[in-house]
């Protein structure tokens, strides 16, 4: 049998446990502390729920799973064939939070507290080709807010998003924001057809890996309009993509409004602290956005950290009226990657120390070790091995911080640091 996780998960050390549980713990005490209330949801979806949730490209990357049993032999006695083999599955793993968020408040509204404010911080699953940054198995860290439509509800998720970054370390960063509502206006005015707008806003969602050419280059390629795609290059390469220019050349001032309404709120609370920044070519890849997006790039380590948005017609699929919603989610697997490539501590960090005894001080050994729980420390008990030097140096890898030798009394012997 194999011995190696699957490709796309990993198994954690306890030392690494240890710094993932101080970091979840810290984000969720800030969650918590802004008044965020946690909930927990099945990983296991009806597959119908994932495949209607407009989830984009993630619809391509669920982990179906198969029916059992009776509905498992009729499906294949019906002659199922790759080309329809949702026939073949029945349920799925949840892609990420907010489907399963969606269904769990249509299924418990009555309930609520209205808004609701809620905390999610969990795994989630997508068939992904593994590699550097994308995993099969992840946590994420959300935090959303259901039925509020105003604005204030944004602002409250990126000021409680940035805090819960602060508290893990995570200072160098600039929040950036933009509006589909806005996005799809700007597209439309160049010449793009209504019914193409969700794939140009793909495309150009890559602005920053494939550039200028790249994206026009893909445009051409979908086939679009030689005319909108041309207004677009125009566009983009005058490099004017400031909000207020934005808003003069639509007639829907609304959008744009809202987003000055997010970023100058944020800077008056923080004082400036952070960029808050207007970005035309932030998209995010979910279908279900339907208005405001944000994400947290990191200026030190280059990269998204943290992402979310409104979607307020993701929760009518479940009860048939407008339900409105937003969220901010972390990626949490990101910052720990991060923060373990350059030497994570934790403060205040109880102390480990190992009580090592032969098999007749037991008795001892509980009593010296109960001993140091009282103080504070967290203590293990041990049979003395033979190779002692070989096993202290593993417990200093593992990261304790000391050992107690029973036979030579009480006293703790500290690993120098």
């Amino acid at each position: 049998m194999k011995v190696t996780s699957v490709k796309g998960t990993n198994d954690y050390l306890p030392n690494e446990v240890e710094i993932r549980d101080y970091l979840q713990n810290q984000i969720l005490s800030v969650y918590k502390a802004n008044g965020f209330e946690h909930i927990t949801t099945p990983i296991l979806e009806d597959i119908e729920n994932l495949d209607k949730s407009d989830g984009g490209e993630n619809l391509n990357l669920i982990f179906k799973i198969m029916k059992r049993g009776d509905k498992l032999d009729k499906a294949l006695e019906s002659g199922v064939t790759s080309a329809n083999e949702n026939e073949l599955a029945d349920m799925g793993l949840r892609y990420d939070l907010t489907l399963p968020l969606s269904r769990y408040y249509a299924n418990n509204k009555d309930k609520l507290t209205i808004p609701m404010k809620c905390i999610q911080m969990d795994r989630v699953y997508r068939a992904e080709r593994p590699q550097k940054g994308r995993l099969r198995e992840f946590v994420q860290c959300d935090i959303d807010i259901i039925g509020s439509d105003s604005t204030d509800s944004e602002i409250e998720l990126i000021l409680t998003t940035t805090k819960a970054l602060d508290a893990i370390g995570m200072k160098n960063y600039k929040v950036k924001v933009n509006d589909r509502r806005l996005l799809r206006a700007v597209l439309s005015s160049f010449g793009f057809e209504d019914k193409d707008l969700d794939s140009v806003c793909i495309t150009f969602d890559k602005m920053d890996k494939i550039g200028l050419e790249g994206v026009t280059e893909e445009l051409n390629e979908k086939g679009f309009s030689d005319t909108a795609v041309n207004n677009f290059k125009v566009f983009l390469s005058k490099q004017d993509f400031s909000l207020t220019s934005i808003r003069d050349m639509l007639d829907d001032k609304e959008p744009a409004d809202s987003l000055i309404h997010i970023i100058d709120s944020v800077n008056e609370i923080t004082g400036n602290a952070y960029d808050v920044v207007f970005d035309l070519s932030l998209v995010r890849g979910q279908g279900y956005y339907t208005g405001t997006v944000f994400e947290v790039e990191s200026i030190d380590f280059k990269g998204a950290i943290a992402g979310g948005g409104r979607y307020d017609n993701l929760i009518g699929k479940f009860l048939n009226e407008n339900v409105p919603a937003v969220g901010f989610s972390i990626g949490f697997e990101r910052i720990f990657s991060i923060l373990m490539e350059h030497g994570i501590s934790i403060p205040d960090r109880e102390k480990k120390v190992a009580v090592m005894y032969d098999s007749e001080n037991l008795v001892k050994a509980v009593r010296i070790a109960d001993g140091l729980r009282e103080q504070g420390c967290a203590a293990s008990l041990y049979v003395k091995p033979k190779k002692l030097g070989k096993f202290l140096n593993k417990l200093e890898e593992r990261a304790y911080d000391g050992f107690v030798n029973v036979e030579n009394g009480p006293e703790v012997s500290w690993f120098e640091k």
